[in-house]
């Protein structure tokens, strides 16, 4: 590692600001108060080989376990999670996502292109833990020990649907395209000239129990049934009646069928369906009395009508509330490839949901810091948090990231836009990264193995890669980040320079009021690469902190905008800041290639 890195590093963990009391009134804090650590349990620690394959026997067809395989079971377990708190609150997260563990369908797929449901996503079971994951008890311990440590624990569910376990008489060994309602109404078998079926039935617009008590034949469409031996697998009982689910064929990701077909061939549930309302109200609040938890991830929230998060999460608030869990965080997964946030604004203001990931912020740091974009980008995405719901406000609780299990890792991105880079630049713009993750605003949400320099080959699978020692060998193939070390052996190490740079940084966002709740204002940017600044304020002083990025590979000389009353300044982090405002209301900034600046308002002037 070259000495700039080095002297960064160095710097970075000379922080000696305070941070929020961990395991004191941990329920009062906001959602914007936290650093987020999003795991998946089957690759992240193994504790217990004795579940590896979920109590199944058999080859990996029927247990779901293959360890060498990048799309089976690999072992992790929630014990491995209660084991590794250590590492993980020593890296500055307050709070922990956790993959779903619900007990999924162990394998699925056409013959040849089987996988394994290691991920979470193919549930059977909404009401109890899988067993390659452990036990509901395993679950409640993992919440008690991270309560105990002052930490939040976050669930990633799923209400737009369950495993694949319905087919279609007419296409019962291939997906079936989609059919649409006015192709295929609800009171016609088979499309418009076919027989008449469900009579009365006003549509799905109409959420009442009396309407849907009508929609008796769920043949409109397709003839759904589920094969023998499947009858009865999925739990509560309900979700076994075909009646639930819209059984229209598959998605196209546009149109109705975003919200009414089968997303890769999973069940999609008839959320519009009252019954469907009430059974997941039932589900996942029942999650909240039994153990506590303190927000959810909602998966494919833009696949689900808006009718049912009007339902879903002001119940879901009040059975946190009921439970003494007064900022219980609900935020929907919106996946979208743009900077603009309308399409993500959207969801907070028609579509009931307080959060959405922001993906938007991530497209913002892909085309500055893993690309040539101009620094004005970030205006853009910015400028765009008036049209959240609530604002700036609702702007500074959605979970930002720069990595995640479905598109990708950062460092992947790096390496694809600047192929001849050396790995000093690929590190120095995945650190560039890390911190416009943990000092602007939202709530920074680290992908597990970041902090390790992973550097996966893709998203989805490839970037899923084992904490605790790989046989993978797509995985262990990758050159990391900042360590000779491969995916092969355990990567726990609170000495990488990634993991010591996320952590100083992250203490340095508890500790100071104004990088978690202050407010911004766009101090500089620009129409190629290079400067880009915004203070932030102290929502209790109005103390002004001001934080600069240099996406170029050049150095920056600049003077920029401060308020007049701004006059000295601390460093905290990145490159000096200077002592004093050379005029009123204007701060010189002296930034290395691709580095950053933390300045801050000096309390009291020295005389």
């Amino acid at each position: 590692m070259r000495g700039r890195t080095a002297m960064l590093l160095a710097a970075l963990c000379a922080l000696s600001a305070p941070a929020m009391a961990q395991n004191d009134g941990f329920r009062a804090r906001l959602p914007e108060d936290e650093v987020i650590y999003f795991v998946l349990p089957d690759r992240f620690d193994n504790a217990d080989a004795a579940n590896d394959k979920g109590g199944l026997k058999g080859d990996r067809l029927q247990t779901g376990y293959d360890p060498a395989s990048k799309g089976f079971y690999h072992g992790g377990d929630i014990k491995g999670l209660i084991r590794r708190l250590d590492y993980i609150q020593g890296l500055g997260a307050t709070a922990i996502w956790v993959g779903p563990i619900f007990r999924n369908k162990p394998v699925q797929g056409p013959k040849g292109q089987e996988s394994a449901g290691y991920h979470g996503y193919w549930i059977t079971d909404f009401e109890h833990v899988d067993p390659h994951f452990g036990t509901d008890a395993d679950f409640a311990a993992l919440v008690k020990a991270a309560h105990g440590r002052g930490m939040k624990v976050y669930m990633d569910i799923i209400a737009n649907h369950t495993a694949d376990v319905i087919r279609y008489r007419e296409c019962a060994d291939r997906p079936c395209p989609y059919r649409s309602r006015a192709d295929y109404p609800y009171q016609r078998r088979g499309g418009v000239a076919g027989p008449a079926i469900n009579p009365g039935f006003a549509g799905d617009a109409d959420h009442s129990e009396a309407n849907f008590a009508k929609l008796t034949d769920p043949a409109y469409a397709y003839t759904p049934f589920v094969p023998k031996g499947e009858q009865a697998v999925k739990n509560p009982a309900w979700l076994n009646d075909v009646r639930y689910y819209h059984n229209r064929g598959e998605t196209t990701y546009s149109g109705e069928s975003a919200t009414m077909g089968d997303f890769a061939g999973l069940d999609d549930l008839m959320t519009e369906h009252p019954r469907v309302i009430a059974g997941m109200i039932d589900i996942f609040g029942g999650w909240i009395d039994r153990f506590g938890i303190d927000g959810f991830r909602i998966d494919t929230a833009r696949h689900v009508e808006p009718h049912f998060w009007q339902q879903f999460v002001p119940a879901m608030q009040a059975r946190a509330r009921a439970r003494g869990i007064p900022n219980f965080h609900v935020f929907g997964e919106v996946y979208v490839e743009t900077v603009d946030a309308g399409p993500l604004a959207w969801h907070t203001r028609e579509g009931g949901f307080p959060a959405v990931l922001d993906f938007a912020f991530r497209q913002a740091a892909l085309e500055t810091v893993a690309g040539k974009a101009a620094t004005a980008t970030w205006e853009r995405m910015l400028t765009g948090d008036a049209l959240y719901q609530g604002g700036a406000a609702t702007a500074r609780q959605l979970p930002t990231f720069v990595s995640n299990h479905d598109a990708g890792r950062f460092a992947t991105f790096v390496r694809r836009a600047f192929p001849q880079a050396g790995e000093d630049e690929v590190l120095r713009r995945v650190m560039l990264a890390n911190a416009m993750l943990l000092t602007l605003r939202g709530v920074p949400t680290i992908y597990y193995g970041d902090e390790q320099g992973f550097v996966g080959d893709g998203g989805d699978q490839d970037a899923r890669e084992d904490m605790f020692g790989s046989q993978v060998a797509s995985y262990n193939d990758n050159r990391l980040l900042g360590s000779d070390a491969t995916t092969a052996t355990p990567r726990f190490d609170p000495a990488h320079p990634l993991y010591r740079e996320i952590a100083a940084l992250a203490r340095l966002r508890t500790g100071h009021a104004a990088l978690r709740r202050g407010s911004e204002t766009i101090r500089a940017r620009g129409d190629e690469p290079g400067l880009f600044a915004v203070s932030r304020f102290d929502p209790d002083t109005g103390a002004e902190y001001l934080i600069a990025f240099n996406t170029s590979t050049a150095p920056i000389r600049a003077q920029v905008q401060v308020d007049a009353a701004s006059t000295a300044f601390d460093t905290l982090a990145g490159a000096a800041c200077a002592p004093r405002a050379a005029a009123p209301g204007s701060l010189a900034l002296n930034l290395p290639p691709l580095g950053y600046s933390v300045c801050a308002v000096r309390s009291s002037i020295p005389q």
